[in-house]
């Protein structure tokens, strides 16, 4: 073996501890990295491949009543691979045990072939049979909520006639990845659920033989969806169609590519501050290494050895540090990415799970962070090369002291002498000294980012769910409904007060600017859905005109003073240039408001609902939802209670997944500076700390001085974490925004309290490892030791 490579065998398992340090460190940033992209890699897959298997739609349009011989037509539009139609309606269930209304979407599927478009994966049981009326599918997550099993029965209100169904199977669909009830914001499974049924069964209930409300097209690769699109509208426009969307705004689609989005940020961002720690640690051990190596790198290059063979020797050990953290990290990365997309796979309902990342995972990973530790410590290396072999034969020039300034005088005058040698030794080395500090910083900063999650959730929880909603339920009606129905609730049981509200589809356009949405109609006095800025007030419903969530008025680029072209896609289809009256800061979803009888006008139609904002008596609430049960025109039944809670296990169970791999890659990240610190400034200090001792000087008084300076250090760090914490949460918030929500950056007093005891806490941990260290201290052999 060359001799070289002998001499860095003996300095990695001598300094296996810094090595171990540096090795964590790398680790963490190559497994956020590869967790992030195996996780985004297999999600993408799992959803191509579900979609491509089961046959997933381009394009859904509704309608509401289309002969079944407009097909024919609706296949002829140029582009159009292939058309299904259906039947798609709303039925009120009954479900033993559980008192609160559950809606559930009908959907029709041919008895003897099974759809052509959005297949279903089985789960259990088999497919409705020809010439059973009363068999149905349910979907896997409803039937999991409400414990269903095959045979099982249930009651269901279809069309106003009370029917006894029976489950014959259990399956997913694509088209039911997210299954979100109508004006619903997150999944309910106890509330809404998928019921699939005979195609003749259920046009037979709904009177709709011979005709179809729903239709699903394929469209060709390379054909624009968007004219497909047109064409479809002015099909079914004198059929009462509800405006045609593409596999892009399908609401399940919609959901799951934003939270493909934000994995893509968390890749982009969280890895990167990982590995710009790694390249300032294997800085500080090689330079600290050089240091001590001066006489060794004299005596090499005295026996021939060349700058560059030099150079190489100490990046060989830059890059066997790395080494060792790039296969800790692909382990740990992988192990993380298999974990995180189970964890998605649940979520989203995926039948199968397609996880076989690729290498272009790992050695993006590998080669970013050998770059970053390879450039971290080229400085250091440059410093070795160049070294001339007679100045590195003699000791370095020891540093220059002087006395301190009067100011400082007079406070050092009441410091003791250990606290003297080690306020001495930070001001001797104050680069040094600022980067131990700044990396303990960045730890208690990632260690912020990752708790201010759970900080930010509980405060989309009190904007949205209770200063921005008022109410205890939300009911939806099939059909509009003239204002007289809100006097009929106002006098239902338990009701303490009612409100009226329309969502509306329609196109927002200014310019080469567009977004397909919904517009919302409220009362001018609205009181239980208001609408409300997060910045902690209510805006004003202009009697006229347009108020835009701020995420739809960046993405159409107008402000207030501007127009915009609305195109309602129901009724009578009406376009208006409408004012922009205000704009207000909402975090979750791309709202748009006004005035109810404004939005009635708009549509040329007498004053009408489709939903009604409840307050309740909580006593009589059993009784209110017997009342519902019984009334077919209810579409869903939303209560805020039980939004609460599925939007904790959907976003926020995600996020805090996030919460725990972060909060450990930053305990990782804080052990490997602190120790890394101690351990190379006991390595450099040996022979001062064994000539205290000699001089007379108490272990813990040589522990103080060696551990004293890295508590120092710390304890300048934990503001400095504070305000890295602060940035990362800015920045992160900011790669976080999607339409579906945002995630603000707020901080709550406890948890910096957190990241600051957990600082102190791992500072403490590292600083036991290395008094076992100092123990240990050989005197006499460090006292012999050659100058």
């Amino acid at each position: 073996m060359h001799a070289l490579n002998k001499k860095l065998l003996r300095d990695l398992r001598r300094l296996w501890g810094q090595v171990l340090g540096v090795a964590l460190v790398v680790a963490s940033g190559v497994a956020v990295l590869v967790m992030s992209l195996t996780t985004l890699e297999a999600l993408q897959e799992t959803t191509t491949a579900y979609y491509e298997r089961y046959r997933f739609a381009h394009v859904f349009a509704s309608a509401k009543r289309a002969p079944e011989q407009l097909a024919d037509r609706i296949a002829e539009i140029p582009g159009v691979l292939s058309v299904e139609t259906r039947v798609d309606k709303l039925a009120t269930l009954d479900i033993e045990g559980f008192e609160e209304p559950v809606i559930g979407q009908m959907v029709s599927i041919p008895e003897q072939t099974g759809p052509k478009h959005n297949g279903l994966a089985l789960r259990a049981g088999r497919m409705v049979a020809p010439g059973r009326p009363n068999e149905v599918v349910l979907s896997e997550a409803f039937a999991e909520a409400h414990t269903f099993r095959v045979d099982e029965h249930l009651q269901a209100i279809i069309n106003g006639k009370k029917r006894t169904l029976r489950v014959v199977g259990i399956a997913l669909s694509p088209e039911f990845v997210y299954a979100i009830a109508p004006g619903g914001l997150m999944p309910d499974d106890l509330h809404y659920g998928v019921l699939w049924m005979g195609r003749d069964a259920l046009a037979a209930a709904y009177d709709l033989d011979g005709a179809f409300s729903n239709v699903t097209l394929l469209v060709s690769r390379g054909a624009f969806v968007e004219a497909v699109i047109v064409d479809l509208d002015r099909l079914l426009d004198r059929y009462g169609g509800v405006g045609a969307i593409a596999r892009k705004d399908q609401i399940s689609n919609w959901f799951l590519m934003n939270e493909i989005e934000q994995l893509r940020a968390v890749a982009s961002l969280l890895p990167m501050i990982f590995l710009a720690v790694a390249a300032f640690l294997s800085n500080m051990v090689l330079a600290r290494l050089i240091a001590i190596e001066r006489s060794e790198i004299g005596l090499i290059k005295a026996y021939g050895y060349s700058n560059r063979e030099v150079a190489w020797h100490y990046s060989k050990m830059v890059i066997a540090m790395t080494a060792v953290g790039i296969l800790l990290g692909w382990v740990v990365g992988a192990w993380l990415g298999r974990v995180n997309t189970e964890s998605y796979a649940q979520l989203f309902h995926f039948p199968f799970l397609y996880f076989q990342p690729g290498p272009a995972s790992f050695i993006v990973g590998a080669l970013v962070s050998m770059l970053a530790t390879v450039l971290g410590a080229l400085s250091a290396v440059r410093r070795a090369a160049i070294l001339p072999p007679a100045e590195a034969m003699r000791p370095p020039a020891p540093p220059v002291y002087q006395r301190a300034g009067k100011n400082t005088a007079g406070f050092v005058h009441w410091l003791d002498q250990p606290s003297r040698i080690i306020l001495r030794n930070i001001y001797r080395w104050p680069f040094r000294s600022a980067m131990t500090s700044l990396g303990v910083a960045l730890a208690i900063g990632v260690l912020i980012m990752a708790l201010q999650w759970i900080d930010s959730i509980n405060h989309i929880v009190q904007v949205y769910f209770f200063a921005a909603q008022r109410q205890d339920m939300t009911v939806g009606l099939v059909e509009t409904q003239s204002s007289a129905t809100l006097h009929e609730f106002k006098h239902m049981p338990g009701v303490l007060a009612a409100e009226p509200m329309r969502i509306v589809t329609a196109n927002f356009e200014v310019g080469t600017h567009s977004h397909r949405g919904t517009l919302t109609g409220i009362p001018t006095n609205a009181h239980l859905q208001p609408i409300y800025d997060a910045k902690g007030y209510v805006v004003p419903v202009p009697a006229t005109g347009l108020v835009l969530g701020s995420k739809l008025a960046e993405k159409l680029s107008v402000s207030v003073g501007d127009r915009v072209a609305v195109k309602i896609l129901e009724g009578r289809r009406p376009t208006n240039d409408l004012l922009v009256v205000g704009v207000f800061e909402t975090y979750i979803g791309v709202p748009a408001y006004m005035d109810l009888n404004a939005l009635n006008r708009l549509l040329r139609e007498r004053p009408s609902l489709e939903y009604i904002n409840l307050v309740v008596d909580h006593t009589l609430q059993s009784k209110l939802f017997a009342k519902l049960q019984e009334l077919p025109e209810i579409s869903a039944v939303m209560l805020k209670r039980s939004a609460i809670d599925t939007f904790y296990e959907t976003l926020a169970e995600t996020l805090m997944m996030y919460v725990t791999y972060f909060a450990s890659f930053a305990a990782t990240l804080g052990f490997g500076v602190v120790y890394n610190s101690a351990r190379i400034s006991l390595s450099e200090r040996d022979r001062e700390l064994a000539t205290l001792r000699i001089l007379g000087f108490t272990r813990a008084e040589i522990s103080y001085i060696l551990l004293g300076e890295i508590g120092l250090l710390v304890l300048i760090a934990l503001p400095l974490g504070c305000l890295a914490g602060i940035g990362l949460s800015w920045l992160m918030s900011a790669s976080f925004e999607t339409e579906l929500y945002r995630v603000p950056p707020i901080i709550e007093h406890s948890t910096f309290g957190y990241a600051v005891a957990s600082a102190l806490g791992i500072a403490m941990v590292s600083a036991l490892l290395v008094r076992r260290s100092l123990d240990r201290l050989d005197l006499i052999a460090v006292l012999k030791m050659r100058e």
